[in-house]
């Protein structure tokens, strides 16, 4: 027996199996020793459950790539981790990559499927589902691939075709597609091309970028999403634990100034700026157990025609420090899950709630905050304004005295709040006017800051009274009087 030959087989082997390796169990930061898919990586996935278009806007170097091509390998090999909730395909499915160039397409796709040349079946796609040798083409780049083929669970066999933006639309024409997966940011054109090629086959379209360009139309065709089945996912540094410090450090240090919140937090400058123009550090902190004194009120933002969502937040009045401590957003849901939602950490929290809350349920003809009152919550007798007496909900104040409390150290959240946070980061305006979509969570906080001169502090348990006797002393001073 050939030792060193035998530990290169195994060695091979194991590197010939990432898919199932590094995507079996879902990362747990308690135990980061233990691979696994990381928690906004679990959400993309999952989310093409039930929406035919997903985008990840990253920052540099937090694995959106290696996202994606996790997820081609399992449509192309049909084999799915147990944790898996999204769209999966039982037949062997049809699925073209792109990417901006031929050097691209060699040096990211292919890399991150097929593993390094010379070594294929070390990347997402396992060796032993690699059928027969990869096809190259010839492109002017040496060792371009042009398609792979890979065996499916079902015992079929499933392509994957290469492709660049630099080719141009024409090129992007032809026959259904179950799966496209776009690598960095395609013209307009190109990708309502590639959306037109997965509509007969009932396909799934994801792309993976960081938004170095900007408000691009592909980006504000997410952000601004009008119809269902659009999603996307903002991936930070924070998000990425595989990023040291000692990396981040010299990442950022390597970029150009302009350039750091995008490289960072996948960033885009948004129209005429950013409504809360803060860093997310300055205004982060580690979850406390919230003292009594600290009063407590909620926010809700309904969801007529969009997620509902809901915000826990507490008041140091002493101090003037508002925290926002918990948050929650969902879609399609009915009005019982949501009460029951903002139940959460008790239902004597009074609940704020904007001014659609007045519109009669089309079901019932009950007004929208009274059905959430008849279902257990606690809801302010008026919508949310900013003055007590303002006949009207105006906006604007309330953003402008959020971001001086921001700036000024006042205002808090939990650092476990995440989709507050990925919303922050993208609420603008254009035109000088608020741009009102993906502002759920957004709208909750503001409804619950304006109002916080009706929060309350927790209420004291009641003790229960006892069977009542006789005063002792006083029988006594009966019976001798």
């Amino acid at each position: 027996m050939n030792l060193s030959r035998t530990v290169a087989e195994l060695e091979s082997r194991q590197a010939g199996r990432k898919l199932f390796r590094e995507y079996a169990k879902i990362y747990d930061p308690d135990k980061p020793e233990i691979i696994g898919a990381y928690p906004w990586q679990v959400e993309f996935h999952n989310a093409g459950d039930i929406n035919i278009e997903r985008m990840v806007i990253a920052g540099s170097r937090t694995g959106k790539t290696q996202c994606a091509a996790a997820e081609t390998a399992c449509h192309a090999t049909g084999a799915y981790p147990s944790w898996w909730k999204g769209r999966k395909f039982e037949k062997p499915v049809s699925v073209w990559c792109g990417s901006e160039s031929n050097e691209s397409s060699r040096d990211i796709i292919q890399l991150a499927l097929l593993g390094p040349e010379g070594s294929h079946g070390t990347g997402w796609i396992p060796k032993s589902a690699i059928v027969g040798k990869v096809k190259y083409r010839q492109a002017g780049v040496s060792e371009v691939v042009d398609t792979i083929k890979v065996k499916h669970s079902s015992g079929g066999v499933s392509t994957i075709s290469m492709k660049t933006y630099e080719q141009g639309r024409k090129k992007w024409q032809g026959t259904k597609k179950d799966v496209i997966w776009l690598d960095e940011e395609s013209p307009m054109d190109i990708y309502t091309e590639a959306m037109t090629r997965t509509l007969d086959a009932k396909g799934i379209t994801y792309v993976t970028f960081t938004p170095l360009q900007g408000p691009t139309e592909l980006v504000v065709h997410f952000l601004q999403a009008k119809s269902p089945g659009i999603y996307y996912k903002n991936v930070t540094w924070d998000d990425a634990p595989h990023l040291d410090k000692e990396q981040k450090d010299h990442l950022w240090n390597s970029y150009s100034e302009y350039e750091r919140d995008t490289r960072v937090s996948g960033l885009p400058m948004m129209g005429s700026g950013l409504i809360f123009p803060i860093a997310d550090e300055k205004i982060i902190v580690e979850p406390f157990e919230m003292p009594h004194h600290f009063v407590r009120i909620n926010g809700i933002d309904f969801g007529i025609d969009h997620p509902g969502a809901g915000v826990f937040c507490a008041w140091d009045r002493d101090g003037d420090t508002f925290y926002i401590y918990d948050a929650y957003k969902k879609s399609g849901e009915t009005t019982v899950y949501h009460a029951d939602a903002m139940k959460k950490h008790g239902n004597w929290i009074p609940n704020a709630w904007p001014a659609d809350g007045l519109i009669r349920d089309k079901g019932s003809g009950v007004q929208l905050k009274n059905l959430y009152k008849k279902k257990g919550l606690f809801m302010l007798k008026d919508y949310a304004r900013y003055q007590e007496k303002e006949k009207a909900a105006h906006v604007e104040p309330g953003l402008i005295e959020m971001l001086e409390y921001m700036r000024t150290g006042r205002l808090k959240v939990f650092s476990t709040c995440g989709m507050w946070f990925e919303e922050k980061r993208l609420y603008h305006r254009k035109d000088g006017k608020v741009v009102a979509l993906n502002d759920d969570i957004m709208s909750a906080s503001r409804y619950a800051f304006v109002m916080r001169r009706m929060a309350i502090t927790k209420p004291y348990p009641v003790q229960k009274k006892g069977p009542r006797g006789p005063i002792l002393g006083m029988r006594r001073w009966k019976l001798h009087s």
